[in-house]
């Protein structure tokens, strides 16, 4: 079994090599000198695979990178480094400058690839609202999760007898109602502001293409950062597994 082990190993069949190593254990749970020589093998498996992974994360960065500025073009890039680890990646017209005093919704994404969607409410009297429901007229709809007022992710103010009402729902949070937007996009599509006094506005073509376009970035940014941390992940394991071979 051993030997059959090192030729799977030799020929790259590391799944089926695995596989041999631990019907060895369970044949041989007392031969000391065989369990030792499968251990070293297993570790020198683990060591080819975190290879395999950082060749692939290699070959794929590259092309994400590239992918992701052609993405970029049409957003801007906004950080502030006094509070910000992250900076963020908003639609170029769905910049707060350019939308003040209008109820609509707007998203944004961060350079590890979170979005995030906000709905803002602008009227003479507050509507308290702590969700968002999107459907389309065929009775299709998805819903975030609720936000309630806490100044920060949920905040509103007055200024000059007006409210202004912003939720945010970040990651997982609004990460339903977005995908539904996203695929939907050409359809007409309602928004409800919930959890306070009933609120509806209709999506406009621009808002849903900048929410198109920010998931778009977000699902590259994501496959980047995903690959970065394997890639990392991987280059840990190689240099703890070669100090377990070289002691061994």
């Amino acid at each position: 079994m051993l030997e059959q082990a090192k030729t799977m190993y030799e020929q790259n069949e590391l799944f089926a090599a695995k596989n041999e190593i631990d019907s060895l254990r369970a044949h041989y749970p007392k031969e000391v000198g065989v369990l030792k020589d499968g251990l070293e093998l297993m570790r020198l498996i683990e060591v080819k695979e975190a290879e395999r992974t950082i060749a692939y994360c290699d070959s794929l960065i590259p092309i994400k990178l590239i992918e992701a500025e052609t993405l970029k073009d049409g957003f801007i890039y906004e950080k502030d480094d006094a509070y910000q680890e992250l900076g963020n990646y908003t639609w170029k017209q769905q910049s707060i400058e350019r939308n003040l005093q209008r109820c609509y919704i707007r998203c944004g994404v961060d350079e590890k690839g979170e979005m995030y969607l906000a709905s803002v409410f602008f009227g003479a009297r507050p509507i308290n609202h702590t969700s968002l429901k999107v459907s389309t007229t065929d009775g299709l709809f998805a819903q975030t999760a609720t936000i309630p007022y806490d100044g920060g992710r949920n905040y509103r103010f007055e200024d000059l007898g007006n409210t202004t009402e912003v939720v945010t729902y970040k990651g997982d949070a609004g990460v339903d109602a977005i995908k539904f937007i996203y695929a939907n996009e050409k359809e007409r599509i309602k928004a409800e502001y919930m959890g306070g006094k009933a609120y509806t506005i209709y999506i406009t073509d621009a808002d849903k293409k900048a929410i198109a376009a920010t998931y778009d970035l977000a699902t590259v940014l994501n496959d980047i950062d995903t690959m970065v941390t394997q890639r990392e992940k991987a280059l840990s394991k190689i240099e703890y597994m070669k100090g377990k071979l070289q002691k061994d």
